[in-house]
């Protein structure tokens, strides 16, 4: 097992283009780490410098204590788990996972000891002798965990490994990965475009965006505390609605209703006393079905009337989709968002507000409700900058 420590780590490729530029992170020994965001974030060329598949052009790897830029994969102690499995279709699972034990000359007593191990933590003791085209994806994939774990490396690197799963297979696939790290303790960097993998499994998650690293912090801080709007959109599934705002004192004007902001969140915005124009962030489950929310809870947020365009039922919860007029004031920089996130919830002019109420609400279709909103739980962003402007902690007091 080792620390990670990344100083001012960048890959520039000969046209120019930077996939990952100056990211400093701090992965502590047994920590989880994710490293998640869209497509082309530069997380996975991130993960290959680490191992030493890609060259680094600027900056310092450290792992273990030892700086590692000019040191081949092989020679870095790591074991990289991909998404495709890799394994050998010749080869039984005995053999796939006693591979990297042969490559290093590890005498046959030692090898069948750690291969049997591993099969055993890994469920995977009846199919040693099977080969990988008579095994599931989900065993599969166990295999390649196993090969990983035979060796005791300093680190597992995890590149997308669930993305060829069913969604059913994912999420027993996830207990699994979180159930083996902690057995073993071992310092692990897991890639995942997939925000939900990133926030049921990691101690820390890093958040990318076009190579630059926007936020590290726990899942909780991350959802609770976005330090941007990428970062509030991006965390949270449905995600975050993001809609125009006017604040003048305490008072917050949205498209559908007014609001009265606590104090405690007014005083985290500086220069709150002249009129300013936001945008304003309001998670779905942080809507509900006024008829269900408590008398001592009401004061604490606003109703307003909106009509009901669509349900969707989710059998514990349902899903009201409220329409509103955005107009344009921020249209421009809610679709430059959308376009990076890859969602349409983001866009400035789907004027929709998605809210997730209590599975006993009786909202329908077509017709006019009472919405409650938290008054509480609103962020607030610069439209300029995207910075948020009603964050609980300091920028970057959980960034190492």
């Amino acid at each position: 097992m080792a620390a990670i420590t990344m100083r001012g780590i960048t890959k520039r490729y000969p046209d120019g283009t930077e996939a990952v530029s100056s990211v400093d992170l701090d992965i502590a020994d047994g920590e989880f780490m994710i490293l998640v965001g869209p497509s082309g974030c530069g997380k996975s060329t991130l993960l290959r410098m680490i191992v030493g598949l890609e060259d680094i052009s600027e900056g310092e790897m450290v792992i273990g204590g030892d700086v590692v830029n000019d040191r081949a994969p092989k020679d870095r102690d790591l074991a990289m788990v991909f998404q495709n499995y890799a394994l050998y279709p010749h080869l039984t699972v005995r053999e796939n996972m006693a591979f990297p034990l042969r490559i290093a000359k590890v005498d046959d007593a030692e090898v069948t000891s750690r291969v049997e191990e591993a099969a055993r933590v890994l469920e995977l003791t009846e199919n040693l002798d099977r080969k990988p085209a008579n095994l599931s994806g989900g065993q599969r994939q166990r295999v390649a965990m196993g090969r990983a774990i035979v060796r005791d490396p300093k680190a597992f690197l995890f590149d997308e490994p669930l993305s060829n799963l069913d969604a059913k297979l994912r999420v027993q696939m996830r207990t699994e990965i979180a159930r083996i790290q902690k057995k073993y303790g071992t310092t692990t960097v897991y890639v995942t475009h997939d925000q939900t993998e990133a926030m049921t499994l990691g101690d820390r998650v890093a958040v990318l965006r076009k190579g630059v690293v926007q936020q590290v912090d726990t899942p909780r801080n991350l959802y609770n505390d976005p330090a941007n709007l990428f970062v509030a959109g991006f965390i949270g599934s449905p995600s975050m609605n993001l809609l125009p705002g006017t604040l003048r004192g305490d008072t917050l004007t949205l498209p559908f209703a007014e609001l009265t902001l606590p104090q405690d969140v007014v005083s985290r915005i500086s220069g709150s006393g002249s009129e300013r124009q936001l945008i304003v962030g309001i998670r779905p489950e942080h809507f509900e079905d006024a008829e269900l929310v408590t008398d001592d809870d009401k004061p604490k947020g606003t109703v307003f009337a909106s009509r009901i365009s669509n349900i969707e039922w989710m059998g514990s919860e349902l899903y009201a989709y409220l329409p509103y007029d955005a107009g344009t004031a921020i249209a421009g920089q809610l679709d430059a968002l959308a376009a990076d996130l890859d969602l349409e919830q983001a866009s400035g002019d789907e004027s929709q507000l998605v809210a997730r109420l209590d599975a006993a609400s009786q909202v329908d279709e077509g017709t006019e409700a009472q919405i409650w909103v938290d008054a509480r739980r609103i962020h607030l962003f610069d439209p300029e900058s995207g910075e948020a402007l009603t964050r609980r902690q300091k920028a970057g007091a959980a960034q190492t």
